[in-house]
């Protein structure tokens, strides 16, 4: 019998999730069938519960729900230390999580971008579900220190104080009161979903400095903002590759090739 994952999220007709895990699924010789599926705001957890008693074998997490996924689940390490869940594996009738996305970005930034990041010093923006993902990847992988900003302060203070055993200088803040300038600027935010540019200062880029916007598939106000203070910019889809292949070899042991997957949805 063919497997079935998903992806569910709100919205997600934007998804490129099926075309990446179709791709690992012929390359790897695997079962399965991969769709988009989009749950009601307030019905998350019935949905994936549906899923899951329908046959499904595990799915993705994205916008909004990936701190709802984390409530519903027997969390890993990653996903504990996250607190949020974009990744459920289902076995025995047990929703086991975990959580990729740091895994994907700092894969994306260090083998498909050529960025160092032992050194950095970075801004984060966002202290929602996408952005706990991240923090402790990239601190692992040696940034100097971090700043994360939210439009609620106290939300980036909570996760830069759950940070602060891991070496790095990591401090939350609002917006405005983000002090120097930084070598990577990640967007972690919802707000390209909303055409929106944050708040943010043109000094903050550093010379040389990378603006990183997790959303992929359109030009945001963000990446826009970014050239014209001067930085380099790049999308989220290397990232939605790389978090994907770490998800698929969760799910189906094997871990797939990213390189090619990655040029082909480049190339459109």
């Amino acid at each position: 019998m063919t497997d079935r994952y998903a992806v569910f999220g709100h919205p997600i007709a934007h998804s490129k999730s099926p075309l990446i895990h179709a791709a690992f699924a012929a390359q790897t010789g695997q079962d399965m069938v991969y769709e988009a599926m989009l749950a009601p705001l307030d019905g998350f957890a019935a949905a994936v519960t549906a899923f899951r008693d329908a046959g499904g074998r595990g799915c993705n997490v994205t916008v909004p729900f990936k701190e709802q996924a984390y409530a519903l689940c027997a969390p890993s390490e990653r996903a504990r230390e996250a607190g949020a869940v974009n990744t459920l594996s289902f076995a025995d009738g047990r929703m086991l999580g975990d959580n990729t996305d740091g895994a994907g970005l700092v894969a994306d930034l260090t083998a498909n971008l050529g960025v160092g990041l032992a050194g950095r010093q970075v801004l984060l923006m966002g202290a929602g579900g996408a952005a706990r993902g991240v923090v402790g990847p990239l601190l692992r992988a040696g940034v100097a220190g971090m700043v994360i900003v939210n439009r609620t302060p106290d939300k980036a203070v909570a996760l830069a104080a759950g940070f602060s055993g891991l070496g790095a200088d990591v401090l939350g803040c609002g917006y405005h009161d983000a002090q120097g300038t930084f070598d990577l600027v990640i967007n972690a935010t919802a707000a390209s979903l909303a055409g929106e540019a944050p708040p943010l200062a043109p000094t903050v880029f550093a010379p040389g400095a990378l603006a990183y916007d997790m959303m992929y598939g359109r030009d945001t106000p963000f990446l826009a903002f970014a050239r014209a203070a001067g930085a380099r910019t790049a999308d989220g889809l290397g990232m939605l590759v790389e978090q994907a292949a770490e998800a698929f070899l969760i799910w189906r042991g094997v871990r797939p090739l990213t390189a090619p997957v990655l040029q082909r949805l480049r190339a459109g």
